[in-house]
Parts: structure tokens; C-alpha cells; sequence
């Protein structure tokens, strides 16, 4: 997990979970299941983490190589774009009483967070220095805006699993880290649908690849003149 040069700013996916069968989110999203049937479970590995159980401000927690992928993921990112979907779980215009993030008053970000959506609203601040703005123009737009904010940190692309695809589609994407979870969800959005390998867009290739008790951890770098 070798820290990448002063003054280089990266667009990467970090600690993003899949299933051995390939889901990055489990059937039936909704409110009570945000991740879909099963889909939390893609996320264990990352709680029993000292830094995930930090995060729910609990204490203890594994500090091993699980651990040190979780705080690697969380630094040098200057700025998130997430989609819709993993905002929340409403649809259409905004609500009267809007919706203002899974993560309550307290969002784990601490920074700028691009939110893809069709319905214009205003920024929305809440505590611990994270902004969240919601752009209607799609996904290049969105990152404009991102590399802007992050200046020369990285911009991470948060998901979820259809808006990574969308980056992945338009080869915008530097880094992918995938932690590969052993469990079956049998159905939910596949990561890689649809997605070529080749296909006109930059190629990737494996520069890292390790395993805990728990997870698998693999990181993607884009190919040189690919």
C-alpha cells in the first residue's frame, strides 16, 4: 500500500466489497436494507477493523493487515462522489422533510462528497467539515467539481455499484481497490456487468494481492499507456 507521489492526484475506489459471486450489493435494496438482502455482510470484515469500529465511535477492534487496507482507503482523499442510491433511499424530488444521509449529523467523510442525482438541491452541511452537493450534469461534471475540491489529494469514487460502473465505463478510474468477501448473495448488482475488459478503455493490471483470515484484498492500478 506504497503512498503515491507528492503533488499526483488519483481517482480511485478503495475498500469497495464483493461477493465471490460477484455482487457489490445484495437483492431488494430499501430502507431496511440499505445493501440488500445480505449485502451487509460484504461489510463485517471492514467493522471488526480498528478503524471501522472507530468510525461507529466503538473502541477496539483488529489492527492487523485488514486494518492497515481500511486506514489506506480512508487517507489522502480530498473529496467522494457517491450516487444517489448510496445517499439514501428516496427517488424522484426531493421531500419536503429531505433526506440527509445514512450517517446522521456526523457523516464519516470530513470532507466535500458529489452526490449524482437528477433533483437540483442546495449543499447541505453538517458536522465534521463534510459538504454534501448534489449534481445533476452526470459523472464528468461531478468529478470536475471533486478534483477541484480534493486540489492535490485523491478524489475516491464511493459508489455505489452502478456509479463505479459508470466510471469504469468512461475509463476514468486510477486505482481500484476490490476486497473479495467469502460469501454467496446469489443476486443483486453485479460490479462488472456489462464492463469489456479492453473495450476501448484503459486497461488494468494486478499490483497487489494479499489475503487476511477474513477477506482478500486486490488492488488495480490503470496501465500504463493502456
Amino acid at each position: 500500500m506504497p503512498d503515491h507521489p507528492v503533488g499526483t492526484s488519483r481517482v480511485r475506489v478503495s475498500n469497495f466489497s464483493v461477493s465471490l459471486d460477484g455482487y457489490g450489493a445484495g437483492p431488494r435494496q430499501s430502507f431496511d436494507h440499505p445493501l440488500g438482502i445480505g449485502g451487509h455482510r460484504l461489510h463485517d470484515w471492514m467493522f471488526a477493523t480498528r478503524g471501522g469500529r472507530a468510525q461507529l465511535g466503538r473502541d477496539g477492534g483488529e489492527d492487523g493487515l485488514d486494518n492497515r487496507f481500511f486506514q489506506a482507503g480512508q487517507d489522502g482523499v480530498g473529496a467522494t462522489i457517491i450516487g444517489r442510491n448510496m445517499f439514501g433511499p428516496s427517488r424522484g424530488p426531493w421531500p419536503a422533510e429531505p433526506w440527509n444521509g445514512w450517517w446522521g449529523q456526523h457523516p464519516p467523510f470530513h470532507h466535500p462528497v458529489f452526490v449524482l442525482t437528477h433533483q437540483a438541491r442546495p449543499p447541505l452541511r453538517l458536522a465534521g467539515g463534510t459538504t454534501f452537493h448534489f449534481v445533476q450534469d452526470g459523472i464528468q461534471a461531478a468529478l470536475e467539481r471533486a478534483r477541484e475540491a480534493a486540489g492535490e489529494r485523491d478524489v475516491r469514487i464511493g459508489g455505489g455499484v452502478h456509479t463505479i460502473r459508470q466510471y469504469l465505463h468512461a475509463g476514468l478510474i486510477d486505482e481500484l481497490h476490490l476486497v473479495l468477501v467469502p460469501v454467496l448473495l446469489g443476486d443483486g448488482e453485479r460490479l462488472f456487468d456489462g464492463v469489456s475488459p479492453g473495450g476501448g478503455r484503459p486497461g488494468y493490471h494486478c499490483v497487489e494481492l494479499v489475503s487476511s483470515p477474513a477477506v482478500v484484498h486486490l488492488r488495480l492500478c490503470r496501465t500504463p499507456d493502456a
